[in-house]
């Protein structure tokens, strides 16, 4: 059984299947915390209580010319609301609608995405980076057994709670994600380039694509740059179909054995397989603190994610 997105449907006028109050008499929108293909986030405050929160209004006059119809919206809310107990996901707390937005109101998380925390900090021992996949894992081991499939795991839809270096790290962005069942597979090629499995350009994936991602952030966490990248995407969808680890390079003859074998398990290119969620935080990196130095990365991590980041600007330019 397949799991695809339809365009078919006739144009609804109408989101949310239900009413709802003017966002604007219960929050203050403030200044912008980021923004993407469909949407804008804003952080807002409750004019009741004080207490601030994060808006994410999409416009839907964009949504169909962008390629994602009303059910998409639905669904993300929904699967929002479906996650919205557990701790790694951020929480949504209301939804509102009027004639031009779609606005989805959720949890603040202060400390920022771990796009932002690699251009600024730079140097991930193994020690740190251990701690932070095992985090990212435990989220989508979450997500996995309520049946949903994130689909567009990357550093930019990850979040900190707090600024602090300890800080917990949450998932966001649940624009691309699907419910699953068990023996369902996808067939739509959604997500960010660098982060694809190769079953998903393949059009026949399930979950284990997830961990995939999660394994080429583990590979930019240690070394600055992403193991699959062309100044093309076609070049970079090559790349991943051949699926060759460069572990020459600098600093990789410095990192641990231990850990590079946890990426090439996790960038199995039979998803059958590549590690689970499961079998990653059972691996002796993520669970012996003693295994995974505590060294700092090489200087050159924050400079080679930083290069790397401009050339996908230029590279998105051409598209």
């Amino acid at each position: 059984m397949s799991i695809s997105k339809t365009t078919t449907q006739p144009k609804p006028t109408q989101v949310l299947p239900y009413a709802t109050e003017d966002l604007l008499e219960i929050y203050t929108l403030g200044r912008k915390l980021g923004e993407g293909q469909f949407a804008t986030t804003y952080l807002c405050t409750h004019n009741t209580t004080g207490r601030t929160y994060a808006c994410k209004s999409i416009p839907k006059k964009n949504l169909l010319c962008k390629g994602v119809d009303y059910d998409d919206v639905l669904r993300e809310i929904q699967i929002m609301q479906h996650l919205s107990q557990h701790p790694k996901v951020v929480k949504i707390h209301d939804t509102y609608e009027d004639s031009c937005y779609v606005d989805l109101v959720m949890e603040f998380c202060e400390g920022g995405n771990l796009y932002d925390r690699i251009k600024q900090k730079g140097h991930y021992s193994e020690q740190q980076a251990a701690k932070l996949v095992k985090n990212i894992v435990e989220a989508v081991q979450d997500c996995h057994s309520l049946g949903v499939m994130h689909r567009d795991l990357k550093p930019e839809n990850l979040v900190f709670d707090t600024v602090e270096d300890d800080a917990n790290l949450k998932i966001i962005d649940f624009g691309s994600s699907v419910f699953y069942k068990s023996g369902e597979t996808c067939s739509a090629i959604v997500g960010t380039p660098d982060y694809m499995a190769p079953e998903v350009l393949l059009e026949h994936y399930g979950p284990e694509a997830d961990l995939w991602s999660v394994g080429v952030i583990l590979y930019i966490l240690l070394s600055g740059v992403p193991p699959f990248w062309a100044e093309t995407e076609e070049g970079t969808f090559i790349q991943i179909l051949q699926g060759i680890l460069d572990f020459q390079s600098e600093p990789w003859p410095t990192i641990s054995d231990s850990a590079k074998d946890l990426i090439q398990k996790m960038l199995d290119m039979n998803p059958k397989k590549r590690f689970t969620a499961q079998q990653v935080l059972c691996h002796p990196w993520i669970v012996d603190n003693n295994i995974a130095p505590n060294k700092q990365g090489r200087a050159g991590v924050q400079t080679s994610w930083a290069m790397i980041q401009d050339l996908n600007i230029l590279r998105a330019s051409k598209i």
